[in-house]
């Protein structure tokens, strides 16, 4: 089940906001817990003995966290199931790659949120060993663990911002109006732009010329960013229906002041969870050049690894690594002196350097960033080109307004009209919605 979806929708949270808003406020939490389990069975009902466990475990793993031996076997029992579901194959075939063996590859099937449901949980029990949280029941973890809100593509909830949420929420008017049109913007994003702009894609992927290869690279990017970007929306939205208060996980990265700036701004929970409990543990900045460099390297290595378990997110991760150190070590002055070039120059580079996310492996990364180039003596256009540009320029001009927030001009003068300016975005998403296929977010696979 997904947040655009014409079940969840239409279906699930009705049903869930009406019983949620109108029985007693003490059943609040036994409503989530009930309705977010039929959301993960709905979605991946067979690996919910997998998360029930996940959640009893880390309970009361909690209630001995004291001990480091602990929290370094709780640690290790999170980690074991993503190493298993994801990466075992990727292991078996980089064994075969350099030995004479041949280990045939298992059938596996990634467990719906299982990267974000890990990094949950193991910011749970390092924030419970460093008395971060204060109040540990059995009932708050099963719906920290449970939420439905962030299951599938996060955000990275901690536990400790929300400890008193899980307990008891109080739900103002303004919550829900807030919630509801932070929804429907994520909705609009999702369906109307993201997905049209897959469309886009799928157009002009088929033509190798220069300009094509440049305008997939800044649609891959433009549409991952909206999508995504569009789930946290909802998924902030929903959880302010419900009294929750989560952190923002995108701040329009394409408007940055260097790559440094753009990764601060970039699925914030995620390089957040990056730098608190694996850049500062190593030393972060506290340390000489060299093992700072390291430090940073470690980081991006692992970034890409959690992202997919093939080379492609490797070398997607040390490429921005590398950046990252020559932006801090030899670039610094410059980014300080010049905001607006530091800005294109950095936006070129992201365009760059997600070829490889998107990648199915390096040599056609590599051949596509070459063609990208002028390297390959490709045509620099062709009319089949120019043509599906002329269709979609209106939803691309729309699609980079949004993802520059240039519309805010606009913020002040929609405030007479903002009933019928969501209601409209309401309704022509759900016409999109009822007249398209099944398009699953992209982060749906992670």
């Amino acid at each position: 089940m997904i947040f655009s979806g014409t079940t969840f929708i239409f279906y699930f949270l009705p049903l869930l906001l009406i019983l949620y808003y109108i029985l007693p406020e003490k059943f609040q939490n036994t409503i989530l817990i009930i309705f977010s389990l039929f959301f993960y069975i709905y979605g991946d009902v067979k690996f919910l003995p997998l998360l029930l466990i996940t959640g009893i475990v880390n309970y009361f793993l909690s209630r001995k966290i004291r001990n480091k031996s602990v929290l370094i076997v709780g640690i290790i029992l999170n980690i074991l199931p993503l190493l298993y579901f994801k990466y075992t194959n990727f292991i078996i075939d980089i064994i075969n790659s350099i030995t004479s063996f041949n280990i045939d590859l298992f059938d596996l099937i990634l467990p719906l949120g299982i990267s974000f449901t890990t990094f949950r949980m193991i910011s749970f029990l390092i924030d419970a060993y460093n008395n971060k949280i204060k109040d540990i029941t059995f009932k708050k973890v099963i719906l920290y663990t449970f939420l439905f809100t962030y299951q599938i593509e996060g955000p990275i909830v901690r536990y400790a911002d929300i400890e008193d949420e899980l307990d008891k929420r109080i739900i103002t008017s303004s919550d829900k109006e807030i919630g509801t049109k932070r929804f429907i913007i994520g909705l609009s994003k999702k369906v109307i732009l993201a997905d049209t702009l897959a469309l886009f894609i799928t157009s002009v992927s088929g033509y190798n010329t220069v300009v094509s290869l440049w305008m997939v690279a800044l649609l891959n990017i433009l549409r991952l960013y909206l999508d995504f970007s569009a789930y946290s929306d909802m998924s902030i939205g929903l959880a302010r229906m419900l009294g929750f208060h989560f952190k923002e996980n995108f701040n329009y990265p394409f408007i940055n002041n260097g790559m440094s700036d753009f990764w601060r701004k970039w699925h914030i929970s995620l390089t957040s969870w990056f730098k608190d409990y694996i850049y500062i543990p190593l030393g972060g900045n506290r340390c000489r050049n060299l093992r700072n460099i390291i430090n940073i390297l470690i980081v991006w290595l692992l970034t890409g690894l959690w992202h997919g378990a093939n080379y492609t997110f490797i070398i997607w991760g040390l490429f921005f690594g590398i950046i990252l150190i020559l932006e801090k070590y030899l670039f610094k002055n410059f980014v300080k002196k010049h905001h607006i070039l530091s800005c294109i120059i950095t936006d070129i580079l992201v365009i760059i350097g997600f070829v490889f996310f998107y990648a199915k492996d390096l040599p056609s990364a590599f051949l596509t960033i070459k063609g990208m180039l002028g390297l390959n003596n490709l045509l620099l256009i062709n009319s089949e080109v120019i043509f599906y540009i002329k269709n979609y320029i209106l939803i691309l001009i729309i699609s980079i307004a949004v993802s520059l927030n240039i519309f805010k001009i606009f913020k002040g003068k929609l405030q007479n009209i903002a009933f019928i300016y969501y209601l409209a975005l309401l309704i022509l998403s759900t016409a999109y919605i009822v007249d398209s296929s099944f398009n699953p977010f992209l982060y749906f696979r992670f």
